[in-house]
């Protein structure tokens, strides 16, 4: 996923300059020999695989930052590092999100519902987990 904030608010880096948010999907939390000996390498693979689509980027780059898993643990308190906020495995995804008996943003204590990052369809500031779980209480707790 690839945002260019700038495009809309130009305050956010200096003229003529953009800045570029990455995120990079099913990062694992733990590397072979650490996330140190490999930032930078993932982190130009990651340029490298842009550079394909968009040849001018990597000369473009003044600074750059790269955020592991474990940096967004503990940058941001989401546990694992995932930006969706537990693991996209094949028994929690779409409408099986969080976990099978809490999915759908229901949860086993009458009138407590979830919404979040961790629920359908997932991260990102959208607010569409909160329209749909809006929609489901509505549909749940309407008068007869």
């Amino acid at each position: 996923e690839i945002t260019i904030p700038t495009l809309h608010d130009g305050t956010l880096a200096g003229m003529g300059r953009h800045v570029m948010s990455v995120v990079v999907q099913y990062a694992p939390y733990e590397l072979k020999g650490g996330w140190e000996a490999s930032r930078e390498a993932f982190a130009d693979h990651v340029v490298k695989t842009i550079a394909a689509f968009a040849p001018n980027l990597p000369d473009q780059i003044v600074a750059r930052e790269m955020l592991a898993p474990p940096d967004l643990e503990r940058e941001f308190g989401m546990t694992g590092g995932h930006w969706h906020h537990g693991d996209l495995a094949v028994d929690q995804m779409l409408m099986l999100r969080p976990v099978p008996g809490f999915a759908q943003y229901a949860s086993p204590v009458p009138g407590l519902y979830l919404c979040g990052a961790g629920t359908h369809p997932g991260g990102g500031v959208m607010g569409a987990a909160g329209m749909n779980a809006a929609k489901r209480i509505l549909a749940m707790e309407a008068p007869s």
